[in-house]
C-alpha cells in the first residue's frame, strides 16, 4: 500500500481502460460545425457560435463508461481528437496519412473519416483563423514568423484558453443566474445605440449556450435513467438513478452537495473544451471553492472521505479523457499532447492566512492515486505553508510524475498588486496552464503563450548586422557584423538594437492575431462565466474581463546569457579568439580541430546556473533590455475596460526549446546547430555544475517581479535521494529558502533517475507509466519524440 493509498477497483480499471485507448481523430464537431456555418453565415458572429454551440451538444455522440460516476465526454470515444474546423483545416488534409506516422503524439483516424474531413475541407478555405491571421500579419512581421524567430501558430489555430472561469460563482448560483442576468441586460438595453445593438448579440448568445447546456446534462440524465433500467445490479442501479437525478438539476440549479458540484464543475469544464479548442482552461482554486460542500458532506453524513476520494479520482480521470490533436510544427512546440488543466491548492485567503484545508489534502492524495499527466497540479507556497502540507507534497513529488508544481505567493501577490490588481483579488490568485497566473473567472482569455521568440536565434542575427543566417535574408538594420567589432559594448549595442525590434514585431504578430480572433470565433459559455462580460456586453476577446494582462514567451534564456558571457570573456577579455575566428566556428558548427578547440574554450566560460555574477549580471541585462521594451505596449482590449491591458514577460516555453534549437546555428555558448535550447529559466543541458542551491541563487537575480507570465524552472533529481527523510527534510528547507528569501517564483522537479529513461527509450513496453515533466507539465514520455526525450534525459540530475 503507498503512502497515498490505491484507486478503488473500479476507478483502477477505468484507468487502465484510458492508458490502452487508441488515441483517434473525431470528426463529429468538424461536421456539425460546417453544417451550422454554412446555415448561419448570415447570423452575427456571437450568435453564429452560440448556435454552433448548441448543435455540437445536441448532435455529438454521449456515453456513460460503466465505472464512471460523472458523465460527460468530449468526443465519440475518451481520448479522441475533435477537429476544430474553423481554426484551420490546412494542416488537417495535409497531414491525414502522416497523424499515425509521428515521431510523437501518434493519432489514429479511419479512411471513412479521413474522407469526411476531405469533403468538408472547401468550405474552410480561406475561411480560416489561420488562413486571416497569416493574412493580417503585414509582410515586415510576417516574416519573421516564416523564418521561426517568432513562432505565434497556436494563436491562431487555437479558441479562448489560459483562463479559469468563475466556478465559485457558478456552483453557488448555477447556470440559471447567468440566464437571468442575460435577460435583465438584454430588456434594459436601448436599440437605438448601436454598441447596444452589438451587446444584445451577446445577450442573446448566453442564453442560447446557457439553455444548450441544461439540454446537454438532461441528454445524460435521460441516458443515465434509460442504463438505470436495464441495469441488474443494484448498487449501480442506484449510482445512475442518482447520477439521472443531478443531472436533472445541475448546472442550471445551485449545487448543494458535494456530488452535484463536482458533476456540474466537470460537465461545465467538458463544455468549454467543446466550445473552443483552446489549452490551458484550468479549474482555479479547487480546493477553496469545493471544500465548503466537502465538509458540509461529511459532517451531515452525506460522504465519507473515502468516497470523495474516489469521486475526485474520477474527476481526474475523465479529465484526462480531453485530448487535442495540433498541427505537427505546433506539436513539437507542445510535445506530449497537453492541455495544461491545472488545479492549484494551498496558498492564501484574501486576509492573508493560510488557505489550506481538508480539501486541500484530499486533492493532493487523489492526484497521487491517478498517476495521471491531467490535471496539471499546483501547489501555492507561501512563507506560513504548514509543514505537513509541505510533507505531503514532498510525498507526490517522490511519486515521479512530475507534480506538483509549486508557485510563490510572496513573489507573485506583490507583483499582481503594483500592477493595480486589487489586494482580495491578488490572493485569490491560481495557475493558469503552466506556470502562468491570473485571478480565476476575473482575467482575459489569455493570460500568456502570445508569441515565441527564439533569444538566441535574434543574438546570432544581431551578430549578422540584422541578417538571418540560414536564409540570409536582412530582417532588420543591424548596427554592423560581429566580425568587425573591436569592444563588447557593440555586441550589447547589437543585441539592444535588435531585442528591442523584435519585441515590436512580436506586438504585431500578437495584434494581428487578436484582431482577427475577435472577429472569427467569440467563445460566448467561457466569456459568461467571466467577470465582468455580462455586466459589460462585451465577449472576453472583446474586453469583457476586469482584468486584462498577457505575456509573450522568451525561449533560450541561458542560453542567451552563457553566450554574452563567452563573447566576452574569450574574445574581449581573455583574447583566446578573435571575432572572425568564433564567427568562422560557429559557421561551420564547430568542424574541424579548431572549431573543436574553440567549442571547449566557449564551454568554459562562466555559466548561468552556477550563482556566477559575471554570467548572471550579463544574463539579467540583456533580459531587462527586451523587458523595457516590452513594457511600451499594450494590447488590444487595451482601453476597452478591463484593468490592464499591457505585457509582461514569461518564460514558460513548454516545448518550443527543442524545435526552436533545431532551427537555430550553433551559438558562442559552445551548444551546437540544431541542439535544443535551455527550457524555461533553467540553466543550460550540464552546465550547472554546482547544485541546486546555486540555480536558485543564479534565478533569483533575473527580475522576477516583472516576469510575471511565469518563471519556468525544472529541477531532475535522483528518486533515491529523496528515499531518506533527512534528504526530504534538506529539499524542504531549500524550497523555503528559495521563496522566502531569494523570492523565486516556480520550481518543480522531475524525480527520475537518468538510466530509467534510458531504458525506457530502448523498452518502452516496460514503462508504459512513465510520466516526467516537459516543461510547465507532465507527460507519458513513451508518446515524446525522441528529440525531446533525449533534451529530458541531458538535463542535469541534481544532488541535495
Amino acid at each position: 500500500m503507498s503512502h497515498f493509498g490505491e484507486l478503488t477497483t473500479r476507478m483502477h480499471d477505468f484507468r487502465e481502460e484510458l492508458l490502452n485507448a487508441k488515441p483517434m481523430v473525431c470528426v463529429e464537431r468538424a461536421k456539425i460545425t460546417t453544417q451550422t456555418y454554412r446555415e448561419n453565415m448570415d447570423q452575427p458572429l456571437a450568435i453564429r457560435r452560440a448556435l454552433m454551440y448548441r448543435n455540437v451538444l445536441n448532435g455529438m455522440s454521449i456515453f456513460i463508461e460503466p465505472q464512471t460516476l460523472l458523465a460527460g465526454n468530449q468526443a465519440s470515444s475518451n481520448r479522441a481528437a475533435p477537429i476544430f474546423p474553423e481554426y484551420a483545416m490546412d494542416w488537417v488534409i495535409d497531414e491525414l496519412d502522416q497523424f499515425d506516422q509521428r515521431d510523437g503524439d501518434r493519432f489514429y483516424i479511419t479512411e471513412e473519416n479521413k474522407q469526411v474531413l476531405r469533403d468538408i475541407a472547401p468550405f474552410w478555405e480561406h475561411n480560416t483563423t489561420k488562413e486571416r491571421g497569416l493574412a493580417a500579419m503585414p509582410e515586415s512581421a510576417k516574416v519573421f514568423y516564416d523564418l521561426g524567430i517568432i513562432k505565434a501558430e497556436g494563436n491562431i489555430t487555437s479558441g479562448d484558453a489560459h483562463v479559469a472561469v468563475n466556478y465559485r460563482r457558478m456552483l453557488q448560483k448555477g447556470l440559471k443566474e447567468y440566464r437571468a442576468r442575460a435577460e435583465q441586460k438584454l430588456r434594459e438595453l436601448d436599440l437605438t445605440e448601436a454598441e447596444n445593438l452589438h451587446k444584445s448579440y451577446f445577450y442573446r448568445a448566453v442564453l442560447i449556450v446557457v439553455d444548450a447546456t441544461v439540454a446537454f446534462a438532461k441528454r445524460y440524465a435521460n441516458l443515465a435513467f434509460k442504463m438505470a433500467q436495464e441495469e441488474s445490479d443494484e448498487g449501480r442501479r442506484a449510482e445512475l438513478l442518482e447520477m439521472s437525478r443531478v443531472l436533472n438539476k445541475v448546472p442550471y440549479e445551485p449545487a448543494e452537495t458535494f456530488y452535484e458540484a463536482v458533476q456540474a464543475l466537470w460537465l461545465v469544464h467538458l463544455c468549454l473544451q467543446i466550445e473552443s479548442n483552446g489549452h490551458s482552461l484550468s479549474y482555479g482554486r479547487m480546493d477553496q471553492y469545493l471544500d465548503p460542500y466537502y465538509e458540509k458532506d461529511l459532517q451531515e453524513g452525506r460522504i465519507t472521505e473515502e468516497t470523495a476520494c474516489e469521486l475526485l479520482a474520477n474527476l481526474w480521470l475523465k479529465t484526462y479523457t480531453i485530448n487535442k490533436i495540433r498541427s505537427w510544427s505546433h506539436t513539437r512546440f507542445s510535445a506530449g499532447s497537453p492541455l495544461y488543466q491545472n488545479v492549484t491548492v494551498g496558498g492564501q485567503t484574501p486576509d492573508g492566512k493560510d488557505a489550506v484545508n481538508p480539501l486541500s489534502f484530499l486533492i493532493l492524495r487523489s492526484v497521487a492515486q491517478t498517476r495521471l499527466t491531467q490535471p496539471n497540479l499546483t501547489v501555492r507556497y507561501h512563507k506560513n505553508l504548514p509543514a505537513d502540507f509541505m510533507q505531503e507534497a514532498i510525498e507526490v513529488m517522490r511519486l515521479g510524475f512530475g507534480m506538483p508544481a509549486f508557485n510563490n505567493d510572496e513573489i507573485i501577490i506583490p507583483s499582481f498588486i503594483a500592477k493595480g490588481v486589487k489586494p482580495e483579488d491578488a490572493y485569490d490568485y491560481s495557475a493558469i496552464g503552466c506556470v502562468e497566473v491570473a485571478v480565476p473567472g476575473k482575467w482575459g482569455y489569455r493570460c500568456t503563450g502570445m508569441s515565441f521568440l527564439n533569444f538566441p536565434k535574434s543574438l546570432m542575427i544581431a551578430l549578422n548586422d540584422g541578417v538571418d543566417i540560414e536564409s540570409g535574408i536582412k530582417v532588420c538594420e543591424g548596427v554592423g557584423h560581429f566580425k568587425d567589432m573591436t569592444s563588447f559594448d557593440q555586441v550589447m549595442a547589437a543585441w539592444d538594437k535588435i531585442i528591442r525590434e523584435f519585441t515590436r514585431q512580436c506586438v504585431i504578430i500578437d495584434n494581428c492575431c487578436d484582431t482577427v480572433l475577435e472577429k472569427d470565433t467569440a467563445d460566448i459559455l467561457c466569456s459568461a462565466l467571466c467577470d465582468d462580460c455580462i455586466e459589460r456586453g462585451l465577449n472576453l476577446k472583446e474586453g469583457g474581463a476586469v482584468y486584462d494582462f498577457i505575456s509573450d514567451l522568451q525561449v533560450g534564456i541561458a542560453n542567451q546569457g552563457d553566450s554574452l558571457a563567452a563573447i566576452k570573456k574569450c574574445v574581449f577579455e581573455d583574447h583566446a579568439m578573435t571575432p572572425a575566428q568564433l564567427w568562422d566556428a560557429l559557421m561551420n558548427n564547430f568542424a574541424g580541430e579548431e572549431g573543436e578547440h574553440i567549442r571547449k574554450l566557449l564551454i568554459a566560460a562562466p555559466k548561468y546556473g552556477n550563482d556566477d555574477d559575471y554570467v548572471d549580471s550579463l544574463t539579467r541585462a540583456s533580459y531587462d533590455i527586451y523587458i523595457d521594451e516590452l513594457s511600451h505596449y499594450h494590447n488590444t482590449r487595451y482601453g476597452r475596460g478591463p484593468i490592464g491591458g499591457v505585457y509582461y514577460a514569461g518564460t514558460s516555453s513548454i516545448s518550443a526549446n527543442v524545435p526552436q534549437g533545431a532551427g537555430t546555428t550553433a551559438t558562442p555558448d559552445g551548444r551546437k546547430a540544431g541542439e535544443p535550447l535551455a527550457e524555461g529559466c533553467s540553466p543550460s543541458h550540464a552546465a550547472d555544475k554546482h547544485g541546486p542551491t546555486a540555480v536558485f541563487k543564479s534565478i533569483s537575480k533575473l527580475p522576477t517581479d516583472k516576469i510575471t507570465g511565469g518563471v519556468l524552472l525544472n529541477q531532475k533529481v535522483n528518486p533515491q535521494m529523496l528515499e531518506k527523510e533527512e534528504n526530504r527534510q534538506k529539499l524542504i528547507a531549500m524550497l523555503r529558502v528559495f521563496f522566502d528569501t531569494l523570492h523565486g517564483f516556480h520550481v518543480q522537479f522531475n524525480v527520475v533517475s537518468r538510466e530509467t529513461l534510458k531504458d525506457a527509450q530502448v523498452h518502452p513496453e516496460n514503462h508504459r507509466d512513465l510520466i516526467v515533466r516537459v516543461a510547465g507539465y507532465s507527460a507519458f514520455f513513451n508518446v515524446l519524440s525522441r528529440q525531446t526525450q533525449d533534451d529530458i534525459i541531458e538535463r542535469t540530475e541534481q544532488v541535495i
